[in-house]
């Protein structure tokens, strides 16, 4: 038999087994208990977050040969039809490619016909914002008042492109994206139903990659199960996906504490040598100053094992925080967090600095040396200049200037 990727394989086929969207599953749980079903469905959000998933199962609740039942049986002809996608009754259009006025009045002209062999037709039209205006204007007034036998889902990433005379006919559910707790936790349920060994941190690099969408994180789960030779391991996904992992992060703080230029640079070498994205890598060390920032304007007593971040921070990485609060200087952390946050879109600055690498040694050691007997000072400097991109150095003198009054 063909290999079937996970994407498909998993697909949920029930209410009960889909991941994320309980504000959707619970508003049509109870509209199929009572039998108070409308007649169109907009279903709006990002990619794979269950738009098309959503849609066969409601299809199927509503076809199934038990009744129309929020828990479709799963084993009829109508849902085995349904999920197999050959049911005559079940029509899927893609607005992309079938998206003019011809198109939509071929859907409605075949619409009138009783069910071949369902209770219901059914149209789901995928990324419906890219009909055109005739062709939106054509389906008014059948989506307004359509046969008895006739329900409508329609499907978009982009809503603010459906005129509104549609909004106004549809109930329309907006889908959330996965939170990182869902996707890792229903990637951990299929790794183990799968017999596929995995450590724990290399699904949180997945769930993290995929930006809210399952679809994207079991994709991703598959190239990685690939990539592993059978196994999904921490190291293996970070050198897949090209992100930093939280070594590489510590080793640049470390190298801040320890007032040690060296070291940071031989960090960023690390980095460069594995080709890892310098954009990720600020976003990821402006999230764990955050973390840190928030360690320390929190009480001493924090729940160890909450989280892998706080706990290593707490116990590796600067426990003398909570004994003096003030080793690693803190303004510089929230200085540097508020301007890696407010201002990602322009963190390009900060990326070409480090790419010329000649240029920011000769930097660095140059602001480094200025400072005379003052390391400390010197090291601080190399903190904010690799941190804040907005920071324009024209000349030496500049850069002692605008540090030195950021510091002071």
């Amino acid at each position: 038999m063909a290999y079937q990727v996970l994407a498909r394989k998993w697909r949920p086929r029930s209410f009960e087994t889909l991941v994320g969207q309980e504000h959707v599953v619970r508003a049509l749980t109870h509209a199929l208990s009572t039998g108070r079903l409308h007649h169109a469905y907009l279903f709006t959000g990002t990619r794979g977050v269950g738009k098309t998933t959503i849609s066969r199962i409601l299809a199927k609740a509503l076809n199934c040969e038990t009744g129309v039942t929020p828990t479709p049986c799963n084993q009829c002809a109508a849902c085995t039809a349904i999920d197999a996608d050959r049911f005559p009754d079940y029509v899927e259009m893609d607005a992309a490619s079938n998206r003019g006025v011809d198109d939509m009045a071929a859907l409605l002209d075949q619409a009138v016909y009783a069910p071949v062999q369902g209770r219901y037709k059914v149209y789901m039209i995928d990324e419906v914002h890219m009909l055109t205006g005739h062709a939106f204007n054509a389906m008014l007034k059948t989506l307004e008042e359509p046969p008895e036998h006739v329900k409508f889902i329609i499907a978009t990433t982009d809503p603010q492109k459906i005129p509104v005379t549609v909004l106004s006919r549809c109930l329309q559910f907006n889908l959330k994206q996965m939170p990182p707790g869902h996707i890792v936790g229903h990637l951990t349920r299929l790794l183990e139903a799968e017999a596929v060994p995995f450590e724990p941190g290399a699904l949180r690099h997945i769930a993290k990659a995929a930006s809210g969408s399952m679809r994207d994180s079991l994709s991703l789960l598959d190239q990685a199960i690939a990539h592993g030779a059978g196994k999904v391991e921490e190291q293996a996904v970070q050198d897949m996906l090209g992100t930093v992992g939280d070594d590489h992060l510590y080793a640049v703080l470390d190298a801040l504490r320890a007032n040690d230029v060296q070291a940071l640079m031989g960090a960023v070498d690390g980095m460069e040598a594995r080709s890892l994205s310098f954009e990720s890598a600020l976003q990821a060390l402006a999230s764990l100053l955050h973390r840190i920032q928030n360690i320390l304007r929190q009480p001493v007593e924090l729940p160890l094992g909450a989280e892998p971040v706080v706990a290593t921070v707490e116990k590796h990485l600067f426990p003398e925080i909570f004994v003096k609060n003030r080793q690693f200087k803190t303004s510089v952390i929230i200085v540097a967090f508020h301007d890696l946050s407010s201002r990602i879109t322009i963190v390009q600055e900060a990326l070409d600095l480090i790419l010329y690498r000649q240029s920011i040694t000769s930097r660095v050691s140059h602001i480094y040396y200025r400072t005379g007997n003052d390391p400390n000072r010197g090291i601080v400097y190399v903190n904010i200049y690799l941190f804040m991109p907005c920071l324009h150095f024209d000349t030496p003198e500049n850069a002692d200037s605008v540090c030195r009054s950021l510091i002071e």
